[in-house]
């Protein structure tokens, strides 16, 4: 009989790893409840020490967002779970989704979960996905959470093109005035710098000042583009660890307009996710542990450690969260207690998802209609304190000629 590694936790919250003789997996998952644990991860011994993982090519976002729905779909219909693997693999017209369909069809088939499988590839199913994954095979509704998942991805997908729609126009007026004063920098001011010193005499200090920086850029680019790359070099290197991480974001959720547009985007990302799972059945603190993956920011997610160990506990949900102000709001915390009472916390926290998408998406129009002017205003203060700079001087220039 085959044995099976397990990570599940006890009726105290535990988490408890070892190993289990089993017919098969969804025997042994039921074996497990029967001994009053909740299995996480359920996984053969035998296909763990041989799975092997294949690179396939490049993949969509898109690509990923069908195989979800379409496998949800065929699931829902009666077929089983390899059968419907084997039905998208085949029918896929993208060869690299081909191949990476049917490596995580003959992983499925040699006794691995479809979560286990899905995690060979977190490129493509990020952690977030294979949580509500194995959350959906412990709990026997794999169908409703891979098309909740298909949805859920749907709508952060559109959240965060509206998001970057809204910064295109700021972005190009930043790249215009960059260039705009490259331009002027590298062509303009050498053509009147040069007339100047036909004259000799003093420049003003702030002729002196522009001149001097044209001059740089001119015979010393390429030490300045090094410095520049060094500086990209080590702050990617820096953000890399897990200390400049939470520097970063400390400082974007600190930054005024910045920090409560991206801690209200975070508390649609948990709320949608929370009240997916709950819908789905997933048990509250199981639906938390995989919500807070969906917040984004560590240094908020970490924030819904105390919250979560608070529900284990047995206080209750908006008691916990009200922990975590920089996340939820008053207002907030008050409408997921009501809900909370009358039974209807899921229903509720996808509806708050869906106001404060709203109220983001107002929010995020009036801060790119204050950048727009910002960045114009930018613009002319530079170009017109290089023209004021090249003017100055002719308004002297017979004191010059002197």
């Amino acid at each position: 009989m085959p044995e099976f590694r397990y990570t599940a936790t006890d009726s105290n919250g535990r988490v408890v790893t070892d190993t289990i003789s089993a017919s098969g997996r969804r025997d042994a998952i039921e074996t497990l409840f029967s001994q009053g644990l909740h299995p996480a991860k359920v996984e053969e011994k035998t296909a763990a020490a041989s799975r092997t993982v294949r690179r396939p090519g490049r993949l969509s976002r898109g690509d990923v967002e069908v195989f979800t729905r379409e496998l949800g779909n065929l699931l829902a219909s009666g077929m089983p779970l390899s059968k419907s693997l084997t039905v998208l693999s085949r029918e896929s017209s993208k060869p690299a989704a081909r191949q990476l369909w049917s490596d995580i069809h003959g992983n499925v088939a040699n006794g691995m979960g479809l979560a286990d499988a899905l995690g060979q590839w977190p490129r493509y199913f990020s952690s977030v996905y294979v949580a509500m994954i194995q959350a959906g095979e412990t709990g026997g509704f794999l169908e409703l959470v891979l098309g909740q998942i298909a949805d859920f991805r749907s709508r952060e997908q559109e959240l965060k093109s509206r998001v970057q729609s809204a910064l295109i126009y700021p972005i190009i007026l930043m790249v215009l005035a960059v260039l705009i004063l490259l331009f002027l920098l590298v062509y303009f001011i050498p053509r009147f710098s040069s007339i100047f010193a036909e004259f000799g005499g003093t420049l003003p200090p702030l002729t002196e000042g522009i001149v001097i920086v044209s001059g740089a850029v001119m015979h010393y680019w390429f030490i300045i583009a090094g410095a520049i790359a060094i500086l990209v070099v080590a702050a990617k290197s820096f953000l890399r660890r897990e200390e400049g991480q939470a520097a970063f974001e400390r400082w974007v959720l600190e930054t005024p307009l910045i920090g409560k547009l991206n801690a209200r985007f975070a508390f649609v990302r948990f709320s949608r996710m929370l009240g997916t799972l709950l819908n789905a059945g997933v048990p509250t603190l199981s639906a938390l542990k995989v919500a807070k993956e969906a917040i984004g920011y560590k240094t908020l997610s970490n924030t819904m450690n105390d919250a979560i160990e608070k529900v284990r506990k047995g206080v209750s949900l908006s008691q916990s969260l009200a922990e975590c102000p920089r996340l939820f709001s008053g207002s907030n915390i008050e409408m997921i207690s009501v809900a909370e009472e009358s039974a209807r916390l899921g229903e509720e926290l996808l509806r708050l998802a869906d106001v404060n998408e709203k109220e983001l998406d107002r929010n995020l129009k009036t801060a790119v209609s204050f950048a727009e002017p910002l960045m114009l205003f930018v613009m002319a203060a530079l170009v017109g304190t290089i023209v004021i700079g090249m003017l100055l001087p002719i308004f002297n220039l017979q004191e010059l000629i002197n």
